[in-house]
């Protein structure tokens, strides 16, 4: 493996730190976002009475009174926070392959040389050249796919939790003006 690692060329490199980052940021999320779904999930009054990390912000400003365009800006705000990151696998998504291709373009750029160079060229030589070439298109459509199906699940689960979050303000408001009637 590191043979192939080693023959793919300079751009595996980078390949390999958007692996280890996309990696890195997956877990991450995964475990946040579950703990967080683990919090939301439970009734109303037992937030209310634990006011856990995430939901805190919201009920403190229904607390002092805030009205409901307020919550909603209180609530985007711990959405957008819970997002962060996802970004990145965006990016990583986007970047993997056109570092692959660019590393395919230089492998070939290079096996081309060496057939202007020569007077003859085996099949064997032309192939080898060109099989190398396309590991880091390889590697680059790997860790693309496995990142965007990370990215696309965590997609998912922040929006479950805006969900989760809207459905909490929209009870917190509604018990008041229930109870101010």
């Amino acid at each position: 493996m590191i043979d192939l690692f080693v023959k793919g060329g300079p751009l595996m490199y980078p390949l390999l730190l958007c692996s280890i980052v996309g990696t890195a940021i997956i877990i991450a999320k995964f475990l946040q976002y579950k703990s967080v779904l683990q919090v939301v999930e439970r009734p109303v009054a037992d937030l209310q009475k634990n006011n856990p990390a995430f939901v805190q912000p919201v009920f403190e400003a229904h607390a002092s009174g805030c009205d409901d365009k307020e919550l909603a800006v209180i609530g985007t705000r711990q959405i957008r926070e819970l997002e962060k990151g996802l970004s990145w696998l965006a990016l990583i998504t986007t970047i993997a392959p056109l570092l692959g291709l660019s590393g395919t373009v230089i492998g070939m750029i290079k096996a081309f040389l060496v057939i202007e160079k020569s007077q003859s060229v085996a099949p064997s030589v032309l192939a080898g050249g060109i099989w190398v070439a396309l590991l880091t298109t390889v590697a680059g459509l790997m860790v693309a796919i496995l990142v965007h199906i990370g990215h696309h699940y965590l997609e998912k689960q922040a929006d479950e939790i805006a969900f989760v979050l809207k459905e909490i303000i929209m009870s917190i408001t509604k018990t008041e003006s229930a109870d101010g009637n």
